[in-house]
């Protein structure tokens, strides 16, 4: 049974069974795969970006507000 495992395990991997290589991606040139390695499987895909969401409009008018300067003289004259 370990024999089986290790057979699998042992198996060669090559930089053109690379995710990066396929997809020109890659930006080494190297004899032997990197630690980066990644098999070329659908599986693999970059994870979708979020949506953007508008949040609600904001009230045009304000719950309270400074009097303006005609009604602050007004309230002193």
């Amino acid at each position: 049974m370990q024999s089986k495992q290790t057979k699998s395990a042992a198996r060669k991997v090559s930089c053109e069974e690379c995710f990066f290589r396929c997809n020109m991606l890659c930006a080494l040139s190297l004899d032997e795969p990197c630690a980066t390695f990644r098999p070329n499987a659908a599986q693999l895909r970059p994870p979708q970006q979020l949506r953007f969401v508008f949040r609600q409009e904001r009230r045009r008018q304000a719950a309270w507000a400074f009097p303006t300067a005609q009604e602050q003289a007004a309230l002193y004259a």
